[in-house]
């Protein structure tokens, strides 16, 4: 994303030792809303490659990671327990809470709201462990959760954006052995990182929580977005293959707004060629229906243009990419009202979420058939049932949205009766909808 010119509160740098010799990258965050400098909550930094998690809470100026040794909020608590922060923040319904108790003893939570009224607390004599917890809000707005082990306290604020249903309620969920499957990094542990690891960065705030990606190899400075549901911040529309495409922001990616139609229309009787010539298929071989529905529909090797790359360029525009897998991971972690960016629930196969499906769909029944479950819209990414083609026939266009990812034939599919989304693979014989999300800057 664009870089801002100034900081936006939460100034995070992370020197991470790549060799024996010590050496470091500085890793400098910024967060805007459209132009305007804005401060997170909290910052996220998953290493998906080695399997690692920290996070940097608020309030927060600067922050010195050493990988010999981490600093993580400086607490003096640490041999005592650990407090994560609550995920996904900002939530919906519910949200996950994680406490290590590092010896037996008693361990009091009280959570407040904005103006310090106590609405929850558990309070009660635990052996060491990893104790979890899930909270449901009467309401949206601020909550602050405080821990209180052996006189010692740590707090941790909530953003929550459900309207609510009935009294706050905190939730002793149980023991676990981990966090996830992710390592949660306490102080004085090493965050591992070598040149080459995949790392997430996943920012909160009021506004939602923004997440991107990057293979970090020296000194990088990135920009969170948490403007969405709005044009792409300075490319509101795409001219391509001579057709003008819209573009919507989702807090730090930019997405092309209408599924993908270039190229030339073959017959669901021929077969896409590496013939220098782009080649889709239009529903019941109309290609009516691919101008004025949902788009071509492509297999995956002409979609990738023959090449095996993972967020390639395939068939999109210059600047733009066929979405991978991660991509799609963090636009269904931002958009789902109880699993955020980098939950574990997106690795999952097959149906996963709570609502992100529903979010993404256009609304209505004018091209979705009924009942067109939990079709929100929410963030104006209007997903259509395209339907899909697979040996040589036409199947599901009202009923089913297909679309690619760039990763080992993975795709996303949503459905008029669903308000999740699916995750699978696909044949190479199987042609689907593609959308296109732009690099980064």
């Amino acid at each position: 994303m664009k870089k801002v010119n100034y900081l936006f509160g939460l100034l995070a740098f992370l020197s991470l030792s790549l060799n024996a010799q010590n050496s470091s990258i500085t890793l400098t965050f910024y967060a805007d809303n459209n132009g305007e400098a804005i401060t997170m909550d909290s910052l996220k930094i998953q290493n998906r490659t080695q399997g690692a998690e920290i996070m940097l809470y608020d309030p927060v100026s600067t922050y010195e990671i050493i990988y010999t040794g981490i600093n993580l909020n400086h607490l003096e608590n640490e041999d005592l327990f650990i407090l994560s922060q609550n995920h996904p923040n900002p939530f919906g319904d519910r949200t996950s809470i994680d406490i290590h108790l590092k010896k037996e003893g008693n361990l009091d939570v009280t959570i407040f709201n904005i103006i310090g009224k106590k609405v929850a607390g558990f309070n009660q004599d635990l052996e060491s462990a990893i104790h979890s917890f899930s909270f449901a809000p009467e309401r949206k707005g601020c909550y602050f959760l405080t821990v209180n082990v052996f006189g010692y306290t740590q707090t941790i604020k909530m953003i929550s954006r459900s309207s609510g249903k009935s009294d706050s309620k905190l939730e002793y969920l149980g023991m676990k052995s981990s966090f996830s499957n992710f390592k949660y990094q306490e102080t004085g542990k090493d965050f591992p990182f070598d040149i080459g690891d995949q790392l997430l960065y996943v920012g909160y705030t009021e506004l939602g929580e923004s997440g991107m990606s990057d293979t970090p190899e020296s000194d990088t400075e990135y920009t969170l977005q948490f403007a969405t549901n709005i044009p792409c911040i300075g490319e509101a529309t795409v001219d391509y293959g001579g057709q003008v495409y819209n573009t919507i922001q989702f807090y730090s990616q930019c997405w092309l707004k209408e599924n993908l139609n270039v190229g030339t229309m073959i017959p669901s009787s021929q077969t896409p060629s590496n013939n220098n010539i782009i080649e889709k298929y239009c529903m019941a071989d109309d290609e009516y229906y691919c101008n004025n529905f949902a788009g071509g529909l492509y297999f995956s090797y002409e979609m990738m243009n023959y090449t095996n790359q993972p967020g390639g360029q395939g068939i999109c525009p210059d600047g733009w990419h066929v979405p991978d897998d991660l991509d799609w991971q963090i636009l269904e972690g931002a958009v789902d009202s109880e699993f955020g960016i980098g939950d574990e629930e997106w690795g999952n196969y097959e149906w996963r979420g709570s609502d992100a499906g529903g979010n993404l769909k256009q609304t209505g029944t004018a091209n979705w058939e009924p009942p067109n479950t939990g079709a929100t819209d929410a963030f104006g990414f209007t997903a259509l049932p395209g339907g899909y083609f697979v040996q040589s026939a036409f199947w599901g266009p009202g009923y089913k949205g297909f679309f690619w990812s760039s990763s080992s034939n993975l795709f996303r599919n949503m459905d008029w009766d669903q308000k999740l989304v699916r995750r699978d693979t696909g044949p190479n014989s199987m042609a689907i909808s593609v959308r296109c999300v732009k690099d980064d800057d």
